[in-house]
């Protein structure tokens, strides 16, 4: 089935019109309206079937379905109160049998590392994120802990592509770094425009998350070093750290001499290992490491 079959977005939209409900462009709803692409996406979370499942925003339930005809264990999350209201008469069934368990809340307040660590493993992260919140909840994501074995999101294109970019290429910044600090990722497929209802104006990627089984340590120097190298994009090193710690500059220069820096560079040709080595001679000159 096409991704613009105009028949899935009538599915859709009558049961939206059922429940009275409307888009809410405040929540950043675009919700999934096919069901082929859902069914992909949901084997892409659960390739052998079963496991565990915590779904970041359910709406509709379009990836909710397929999930639990995989054999999934699914605890979804969705904040809208009337799109929770459909979920429960949706899937009373498997929300009665045990397969599913419902949360009315906003993934941005929820202790997702308490939730997560209640499920039993093999433990997978998914969700169609929306954009305002997708650098939050992927920021969310690198501190788990437990850490899910996977990470399944719908994200917009652009973002997908900033979360695989390689060192010294126009889309790597700071995103790509945090992200593959911790997890290998890796585009699986677009997802056209033409999938959503109501249409955005970009397309969007699935990308699969997989986490590293030695992550680096993103602590507060990592992630500071990070962001002051990618602030301005066109300083050199040595200005963009200069004032980072309260370091005088020939400490500075010591510092990235250790850790096999070049200060004239910028932050963009730098690889996660780079930053990594900064950063444990940071801590070390600190007593922190």
């Amino acid at each position: 089935m096409s991704e613009n079959d105009p028949s899935t977005k009538l599915r859709v939209t009558g049961l939206l019109e059922r429940y009275g409900l409307q888009p809410k462009r405040t929540l950043g709803q675009n919700f999934l309206a096919d069901r082929g692409l859902c069914e992909k996406i949901a084997r892409t979370v659960s390739p052998s079937g079963g496991g565990s499942v915590l779904e970041i925003g359910a709406g509709t339930g379009a990836l909710t379905a397929p999930l639990l005809e995989l054999g999934c264990r699914v605890t979804a999350v969705e904040t809208d109160r009337a799109l929770c209201q459909l979920l429960r008469e949706t899937f009373a069934g498997p929300i009665e049998a045990g397969q599913l368990s419902l949360l009315e809340a906003d993934a941005r307040e929820l202790d997702l590392s308490a939730v997560l660590g209640a499920l039993p493993p093999p433990r997978t992260l998914a969700g169609n994120l929306p954009y305002h919140l997708s650098g939050l909840l992927l920021r969310r994501t690198v501190e788990l802990a437990p850490a899910p074995e996977r990470s399944v999101f719908l994200l917009q294109l652009e973002v997908v592509e900033r979360m695989c970019a390689a060192p010294g290429t126009d889309a790597y910044g700071a995103l790509s770094v945090f992200v593959q600090a911790v997890t290998s990722p890796a585009r699986a497929f677009i997802v056209k425009r033409g999938a959503f209802y109501p249409q955005p104006n970009v397309d969007s990627a699935v990308v699969v998350l997989t986490r590293l089984a030695a992550p680096y340590s993103v602590d507060e120097v990592f992630s500071s070093l990070v962001r002051a190298a990618f602030e301005k994009r066109r300083k050199t090193l040595r200005n963009a750290w200069r004032h980072v710690f309260g370091l005088a500059l020939p400490t500075l220069e010591a510092l990235a001499t250790e850790a096999g820096i070049d200060l004239e560079r910028r932050g963009e040709v730098l690889s996660v290992a780079d930053f990594d080595r900064m950063a444990s001679a940071v801590r070390r000159q600190r007593g922190e490491g």
